[in-house]
């Protein structure tokens, strides 16, 4: 499987999301033989949680999964930059590669307002890749947010 297909399941994932009136951000975990192990949406209201994003919820699941608190060879797909609180769940969850889709300027902590990754508190950074099917995760997200807007 390549790093479009996993994306294209996150996608799915986010579509899942915005059925449930979710912001529409997708997640799925993939581990080191290349076999989806977790996916999830925001679940935010659904759940009454604000820490219910969809990698909050993917890794808490792989976390299960593989019974350990540690992903060490496992890669995240996120249609969205992940925020600070997203970010520091990768890092502490040594999760080994994070792919996503479209930057998140406002939240996001990679090329949005903060580079959580390059503080000097961080101590495990993932190998990172963006722009992976950014068109359709930008595409995603900005309608989201039109369709809010008077």
């Amino acid at each position: 499987m390549t790093q479009n297909t996993f994306m294209e399941q996150a996608i799915i994932n986010a579509y899942k999301g915005l059925d449930l009136g979710e912001v529409p951000v997708g997640c799925v975990i993939v581990n080191q033989y290349n076999k989806i192990i977790s996916q999830s949406y925001n679940k935010v209201i659904a759940d009454n949680d604000p820490t219910a994003h969809a990698e909050i919820n993917a890794i808490r699941q792989a976390c299960a999964s593989l019974k350990s608190e540690r992903l060490i060879d496992c890669s995240i797909y996120v249609t969205l930059e992940p925020c600070i609180m997203c970010a520091a769940a990768i890092s502490k969850s040594k999760l080994k590669r994070l792919y996503y889709g479209a930057d998140d300027m406002n939240f996001g902590s990679i090329n949005g307002g903060f580079n959580f990754f390059q503080t000097k508190n961080c101590n495990h950074v993932p190998e990172i890749y963006d722009s992976i099917s950014k068109i359709q995760c930008e595409n995603l997200i900005n309608d989201f947010f039109k369709g809010k807007r008077p």
